[in-house]
């Protein structure tokens, strides 16, 4: 076994690394695809209907990155890049039109390009116009857009790619992050049986390197200083991991009284599909709702999108929806938002009801998100429910309840 295949046999075998914590093991990884995807085609409207601000706050942008944000430890600080900061001007994509129409067209064209050249083309041409604070930070959105294309990038992994390739690739510019990108690729493809198609897991790989959050060899070289530093941050992705798996065991409690009142009412209900083999407290999810998801009528990449609401519930026997729930945690509520907008907007028959499952601690945040233009002006009822009252009131729910109406009893709305 050569270098390289020890070090990712070790990156693997980490249960605590990214790949295990990330790449393979978060289901909340694969719904933000579509939900970021989704986003970047907002923006590009919002720039061509010119109704995007000529700020980042409370831009579409912010919605984007906000999201890639949330991807756990990997991409914290993505937004920064974007934040506009007055003094310098930069990034000149909010004030200067031509810049900001040249950003929107760049998009456009990555979300439809059909080969990794074209997008190569499209970042060079971009590259070209030379507009200022606007660099290949840009690369962490083609990720979301093209994952098998173009790996993120940021400052840890940089640093973690110069180590393992004994280089000295610098962070802000695209011939740089082009080149680096060449080697990820061809890295990759040597070593895909053992990584991935997807270059998240090479990624996270040089993440781990570039944080100091694996150590590559003997590392009874290291001084006093460095070997505090290592250890501090094992510490810290410790209470990472733990806080992610509490807010998980939470999302999976939410998910199970919703599917069990569901089951109570009446209903035909089912988790998203990518969460059918969970379960809570010995109780799979698999075995109280529906074999099979109900055909919709609606095109396959909405019908997608609708399979991952966190749980629907059908009137009996039919492909009618009666209810759809988001569970939110940490990950942003507007994404959840988006999804049953989906829904509503495809196929809503007007009768069902949508509803947002938080924490109590984000009551202000799903306030402010519900008070969005977009929703507000928008005939879509969304009603929101705190996991203390879900879990209080789940067991009177299922014993009293005769229809959805009983979840008025602890849903509010604005």
């Amino acid at each position: 076994m050569n270098k390289l295949n020890q070090i990712i046999n070790q990156y693997k075998t980490d249960t605590e690394s990214v790949y295990n914590t990330w790449f393979i093991e978060n289901d909340q990884r694969l719904k933000a695809f579509r939900t970021i995807r989704r986003g970047v085609i907002q923006v590009v409207e919002d720039i061509k209907n010119k109704t995007f601000p000529n700020d980042f706050k409370g831009s579409s942008l912010e919605f984007v990155l906000s999201c890639i944000a949330e991807q756990k430890q990997i991409f914290v600080g993505v937004a920064h890049p974007f934040y506009w900061k007055p003094k310098l001007r930069i990034p000149d994509i909010y004030e200067n039109l031509n810049n900001k129409i040249a950003f929107g067209q760049f998009l456009e064209n990555c979300i439809n390009a059909k080969s990794e050249e074209q997008v190569i083309k499209e970042i060079v041409k971009l590259d070209e116009l030379k507009i200022k604070g606007l660099g290949p930070a840009v690369a962490s959105i083609l990720y979301f857009l093209h994952p098998t294309w173009f790996p993120p990038f940021n400052t840890a992994i940089l640093n973690g790619f110069n180590f393992l390739f004994k280089d000295k690739k610098k962070l802000g510019s695209w011939s740089e992050y082009l080149k680096i990108r060449e080697t990820v690729v061809e890295t990759n493809n040597k070593h895909k049986a053992d990584l991935s198609n997807d270059l998240g897991a090479i990624a996270g790989l040089c993440f781990e390197i570039g944080t100091q959050k694996m150590l590559i060899g003997n590392d009874e070289y290291l001084s006093e200083a460095e070997r505090t530093k290592f250890e501090k941050n094992i510490l810290k992705r410790q209470k990472e991991i733990q806080e992610e798996k509490l807010a998980e065991n939470l999302h999976d409690e939410m998910q199970y009284h919703l599917l069990k009142i569901g089951v109570s009412l009446g209903y035909d209900v089912t988790p998203a599909s990518n969460d059918k083999s969970k379960s809570f407290g010995g109780q799979s999810f698999s075995f109280i709702s529906l074999s099979k998801f109900p055909e919709l009528p609606c095109d396959k990449e909405t019908h997608n999108t609708i399979k991952l609401i966190d749980v629907l519930w059908f009137r009996k026997g039919t492909n009618t929806i009666i209810g759809a729930f988001e569970v939110e945690k940490s990950t942003s509520i507007y994404s959840g938002i988006l999804r049953l907008s989906d829904l509503y907007f495809s196929i809503s028959n007007g009768k069902e009801v949508f509803y947002i499952i938080i924490p109590n601690s984000r009551e202000k945040d799903v306030i402010q998100q519900l008070n969005r233009p977009v929703i507000k002006n928008s005939k879509m009822l969304i009603k929101y429910i705190l996991f203390s009252e879900l879990r209080e009131n789940c067991d009177a729910i299922c014993k009293f309840g005769t229809d959805l109406s009983i979840m008025d009893k602890i849903a509010k709305s604005i």
